[in-house]
């Protein structure tokens, strides 16, 4: 019998098959999963913000990009999974108000997307899936067995990547 691991706001998390971990409300934050296909060990952090250095109060490390991956990837190895198989998979980013002009307010979801693949390719961590931008919410699900990471948004069918 599975599990459900629910990853809040500003948050991570670990699981392991046959467990499924997942985060609700995804609006320009980015839900993004590392995982171990021969293992089944994966991970979720739901991070706010693309960069850590840009606030003087940053103890939340799941809060932003760049320390909230660097934290899943340890947890993850922990767990078990092997740093070279390891995959990850990106949701959310959307712009969800309209702003005019380009503030940085309007374009937050677009930077924290850009933020995933920056650290992702930093670290060394193929980037296998995505689901970004456009400007609803998603509830996002990892399934720790298969790997196969669902996007449900209101009123648009469930999407598997």
């Amino acid at each position: 019998m599975s599990k459900v691991i629910k990853v809040g706001m500003a948050d991570l998390n670990i699981c392991k098959s046959p467990d499924i971990i997942t985060t609700l409300g995804l609006g320009s934050c980015i839900g993004l999963t590392l995982y171990d296909p021969v293992t089944k060990v994966g991970g979720m952090v739901h991070y706010m913000l693309p960069d850590s250095t840009q606030m003087r109060n940053n103890s939340n490390i799941a809060k932003f990009a760049d320390t909230g991956i660097d934290e899943l990837l340890k947890q993850v190895l922990r767990a078990g999974a092997n740093r070279t198989r390891l995959v990850a998979k990106i949701a959310g980013g959307a712009k969800m108000f309209s702003v005019s002009g380009s503030s940085n307010i309007s374009n937050i979801g677009e930077r924290n997307a850009l933020a995933a693949k920056a650290k992702l390719k930093q670290l060394r961590i193929r980037l296998i899936a995505e689901d970004t931008g456009l400007n609803y919410g998603r509830t996002v699900e990892l399934h720790c067995e298969t790997g196969d990471f669902y996007i449900k948004a209101i009123g648009k069918p469930v999407k598997k990547i």
